[in-house]
């Protein structure tokens, strides 16, 4: 299995309704839900040459409750760090940067 199919399997656990990878701007989303996109890869050198890749995925939980707790199960997840928080729309985001 690839390694991003086991991380929804992973986000799917954290109790959100839905959790949508890179959706599409027509998507119409389910609240709480979880949205996360490919965002960067950290790569480690020997000897100048790539050894080791680990990709970084932005995560954002979105729900109309500021107290959800999907967003504290998702912040204990190991190489997970947050980001930010912002709302919009009267929807809470918390931004998460998970290696994974």
């Amino acid at each position: 299995m690839a390694r991003r199919h086991q991380l929804h399997q992973l986000l799917n656990s954290l109790g959100a309704s839905a959790v949508y990878f890179q959706p599409p701007p027509d998507v119409k989303m389910e609240y709480p839900c979880i949205v996360y996109s490919r965002d960067n890869v950290w790569t480690q050198f020997a000897d100048d040459i790539p050894y080791s890749r680990t990709t970084r995925y932005q995560v954002t939980v979105i729900s109309r409750d500021p107290d959800n707790t999907i967003h504290e199960a998702l912040g204990e997840l190991p190489m997970c760090t947050y980001s930010r928080f912002f709302t919009m729309h009267g929807l809470n985001h918390d931004i998460y940067n998970l290696y994974f």
